[in-house]
């Protein structure tokens, strides 16, 4: 038989999501369903002095109104409201709680109806008095009253003195804006009631275990009255990670009417959920005139709510990437009236290392050198915070694949020096770099005598391939076909797992499942001794693999015995094993993924508008379980560095506190024809260290890089170096 693991297989739930028999949370079916619609606030900042819902409760079909003053009780501390990946500063935000507005687009009441239509209709009925406070939503207005907030690494020698002594210097500001999650599938929540006090929610999430545990604690529920499920979900990438407030509000209107409820937001509602935070990213380099650095200073300040203290590691990434005798790392933390922010694909390194990558740019332009030249004469093979050797490094050999398939060594440096007909071409590089991480999980695993094997795991798959993985790894540690086995994901009564976030999935379920496969052939050893005259009656554990329905001698494959045989002679009808993987700590290397991502523009010299027209990116992150979804999860990497770079905006209108395009048409995202040729590389980096399978992780380190990419590329194609995104016309031709 055929391994599974590192060949381009197919998505084993690619057939129940094109015909449409995979269900996501707004489409369950429950008996008695009553439909939500969710009331918000219009103002940015203040307190609710009277909410009227007389004129709505009249209407047909309306069921009851839902507000702070009538809502089923919920916890009153801190605790109970923070989920597993909560800050740990600030207090999270309660839905319904009390009086008090936070954010412009909080939620406020909950119509419930027997139907949708008239929900929401009923919501415009509602009257709203409110006392408004001053308020501030923008970033530029309080940048003087951020606050540091972890340090993200120990400050080496010193930075100002070696910045100053430095021959060539480089000094800039760069701006992120807020950029919005707009998944396609919108956030939902159906409850059921099953008449006895039980809920089952089906919850658009990333951790069905989290949301459990949070609504346990929010409503003060035993663990057996309630149950989260969530088998596919329709994008994620960090908005699902913590519990959103439509499950709270879900649960509550459950409870109040004690029957099904189910609540799904309207995409301009979602602009009231998490988000990649605004962030002013000051980056200082001091060189030699032979291209080696000998200071780094990355500050940053970025957007965090008023009630909670959320931030990510915006500045230490030069030190997995480049030597310097001095660097100093600062993280900021400016407190609007806003939402908290939440993690977004590489949070922290899609916004840091686009300013740090610019700033190499430009930094080898001063010093005219080759961009990725410079990047070699500062490259580094140790951590430079801890001064570890990385469990892998294969950054130099994507710098020179990806260069050699984008036909790097073409370029003239020169900038508006490449044209095609009436376009500039401008060429542009950038390095990228991410965590190799790794949680604890359980993974069960029934292994029936018709050679059936049913896995199944807490664990949920945003549409990476969690399902495929999980299944390839499993067939070839059972020694079955791809087709005998079902993989059970995203239900919270399932062995535990993590939420699915960071990268660290795949690692996390694939050594859960040998582990447990394992298990599964120890037993099945003990039966095939067991059986009269066994070929295999002599043999230990490791003498004996699984393989093709079989339990057989490594050395000999003919000494074997079938698994249908082993445990009928057993009588046994099925084996159940389930275990957990803990990763051995690793106190003596680093752990990281890498990349290069080479972008090419052209872009229309009279009108400014900008085509990203390639882009190549060569990626180390070890052992690569399916080069087919794993070659997707990097394009769509790409796809969406391109949004960040041209495209992704969310616009305030400060003097309301209000979004202004907060919906698909005004939200700018990259669509079809905004995307030409994409040419992933996967460099073979074989790590022993990092894990025993050598796994490091895919979903995050395709967009690392690729935004500085474009916007050197802007830069070599117009000579005009444009730092706060997006880049768009308007900024080209003023």
């Amino acid at each position: 038989m055929n391994a599974h693991v590192g060949t381009p297989t197919s998505r084993v739930d690619g057939p129940a999501k094109v015909t449409g028999k995979a269900k996501y949370a707004g489409e369950f079916k429950a008996e008695g369903l009553a439909h939500g619609f969710v009331v918000e606030s219009t103002i940015t900042k203040g307190r609710i002095r009277s909410i009227d819902t007389a004129a709505a409760l009249k209407m047909k079909g309306v069921l009851d109104v839902l507000t702070h003053e009538n809502r089923p009780p919920m916890a009153d501390n801190d605790k109970a409201w923070k989920d597993d990946v909560a800050p740990e500063g600030g207090s999270p935000f309660r839905p319904l709680y009390d009086d008090a507005v936070k954010f412009n687009g909080q939620p406020i009441a909950l119509v419930l109806a027997e139907d949708w239509e008239t929900a929401r209709y009923a919501a415009t009925l509602i009257d709203i008095e409110y006392q408004q406070d001053a308020f501030s939503t923008d970033l530029q207005m309080q940048r003087d009253k951020a606050y540091v907030t972890e340090k993200p690494e120990k400050p080496r020698g010193d930075s100002a003195k070696a910045l100053a002594a430095a021959p060539i210097r480089h000094e800039a500001e760069y701006f992120v804006p807020t950029e919005f999650h707009n998944p396609m599938e919108l956030f939902a929540t159906t409850v059921s009631w099953d008449g006895n006090g039980k809920l089952t929610i089906y919850d658009k999430t990333q951790g069905v275990q989290n949301v459990h545990n949070y609504l346990c604690g929010v409503f003060g529920k035993k663990h057996d009255e309630l149950r989260v499920i969530s088998p596919y979900v329709g994008g994620a990438f960090g908005s699902g990670l913590r519990p959103q407030y439509q499950v709270v509000l879900a649960v509550a209107g459950a409870l109040a009417l004690k029957r099904s409820v189910r609540l799904v937001l309207t995409r301009q509602q979602m602009y009231g959920l998490g988000y990649r935070p605004a962030s002013i990213e000051r980056v200082s380099l001091g060189a030699n005139n032979d291209g080696t650095l000998d200071a780094v200073v990355h500050e940053a300040i970025a957007v965090t709510s008023q009630f909670e203290d959320f931030s990510r590691n915006d500045t230490a990434w030069a030190d997995l990437l480049y030597k310097s005798p001095a660097a100093k790392f600062v993280h900021k933390l400016a407190k609007l009236d806003v939402s908290t922010p939440s993690d977004m694909r590489a949070p922290g390194a899609a916004t840091g290392v686009y300013a740090l990558e610019s700033a190499m740019d430009e930094l080898a332009i001063a010093l005219k050198l080759d961009p990725v030249e410079l990047r070699l004469r500062c490259y580094s093979d140790r951590d430079q915070s801890s001064d570890l050797p990385y469990t892998s490094k294969r950054l130099r050999e994507c710098y020179s694949q990806a260069a050699d398939a984008f036909g790097w060594d073409k370029r003239n440096p020169e900038p508006r020096s490449m044209r095609d007909g009436g376009d500039l071409v401008g060429w542009g590089m950038a390095s990228g770099v991410w965590e190799a991480l790794q949680m604890p999980a359980a993974i069960r695993i029934v292994l029936s005598a018709n050679g059936h094997a049913e896995v199944s795991c807490a664990a949920s798959d945003i549409g990476t391939g969690t399902y495929t993985i999980v299944a390839q790894v499993a067939a070839d540690a059972l020694g079955l076909p791809l087709e005998n086995l079902s993989v059970r994901l995203g239900d919270s009564s399932l062995p535990k797992a993590p939420v699915e976030g960071g990268s660290w999935m795949a690692a996390t379920t694939a050594h859960a499942v040998v582990n447990t496969a394992r298990e599964i052939k120890h037993e099945l050893l003990k039966l095939a001794k067991a059986v009269p005259n066994s070929p295999l009656k002599n043999l230990g554990a490791d003498d004996v693999v699984l393989v093709d329905g079989k339990i057989a001698s490594r050395r000999d494959a003919n000494q074997a015995v079938s698994i249908a045989d082993a445990m009928r002679h057993g009588k046994l009808d099925r084996i159940e094993k389930e275990e957990t993987h803990h990763f051995a700590e690793d106190k003596a290397h680093a752990r990281n993924t890498h990349s290069a991502a080479f972008a090419e523009v052209k872009i229309d010299e009279q009108l400014g508008v900008i085509r990203v027209t390639r882009v190549v990116s060569a990626i180390a992150a070890g052992r690569i379980l399916n080069t087919k979804t794993g070659h997707s999860q990097i394009m769509g990497g790409i796809v969406w560095g391109i949004g960040m770079a041209l495209h992704e905006e969310t616009v305030f209108d400060h003097r309301f506190g209000r979004i202004m395009n907060a919906n698909i048409a005004e939200y700018h995202v990259p669509v079809n024809a905004d995307i030409h040729d994409i040419k992933v590389i996967f460099v073979d980096e074989p790590d022993q260290l990092v894990n025993p399978l050598g796994i490091k992780g895919l979903g995050e380190i395709g967009v690392v890089g690729v935004a500085a990419a474009i916007a050197n590329a802007v830069y070599h194609a117009t000579g005009k170096r444009i730092r706060d995104l997006p880049i768009t016309l308007d900024k080209l031709m003023t």
